[in-house]
């Protein structure tokens, strides 16, 4: 069984380099806002995680594994204005 804190360190390693804010709910449950500490730009918010159902190494495996998914879905085709400079000056 994890404690919340172990939890915590956890997403928060295999979510690195981003970073992680967490809020522990009236039910137990947790939201996560995953940012970019440099920009501030938020990249993921998930709300109702619930920890009753995170209580082995391959279950929090298996949820920092779908939240990268989510990470990286939610950059498919964004362009950044670095990206848009260098197809312009060509």
């Amino acid at each position: 069984m994890f404690t919340l804190s172990q939890l915590r360190n956890c997403i928060e390693e295999g979510l690195s380099p981003l970073t992680c804010e967490f809020t522990l709910c009236r039910d137990a449950s947790l939201t996560l806002k995953v940012y970019d500490a440099e920009t501030g730009r938020v990249d993921l918010v998930v709300t109702g995680i619930s920890t009753n159902r995170l209580q082995t190494p391959q279950e929090v495996a298996k949820m920092v594994e779908e939240l990268r998914y989510e990470l990286q879905s939610n950059n498919v085709g964004k362009l950044t204005l670095d990206d848009f400079a260098s197809t312009t000056t060509q």
